[in-house]
């Protein structure tokens, strides 16, 4: 998959690059842009980041600085595994 190219740099929402000079409104702000990359000025804040059903909480460390908001909202429920089957149910035919 292709890249963006470098003299581009990275794509950042307009809303969070208002957000960026304003520090304390990050806090605990709701996010809608996943496409953005998360830039070093985020370092240490909380978010809330919206997968589209529910915003979901995040907290940005160094770490997660050049990826996307996106990758850390999943969208998918986790299914749990069927091997954990519990004492009360038996296996097999009735």
């Amino acid at each position: 998959m292709p890249r963006r190219s470098i003299w581009k740099g990275s794509f950042v929402d307009a809303f969070l690059l208002r957000m960026k000079k304003k520090r304390d409104l990050l806090l605990n702000r709701k996010i809608w842009s996943c496409r953005s990359s998360i830039s070093p000025d985020f370092v240490d804040c909380s978010v809330r980041i919206y997968n589209g059903k529910t915003p979901i909480r995040c907290k940005i460390t160094e770490g997660k600085v050049g990826h996307k908001f996106g990758e850390f909202a999943s969208t998918r429920k986790r299914k749990p595994s069927r091997t954990n089957i519990g004492p009360g149910r038996k296996k097999g035919k009735k």
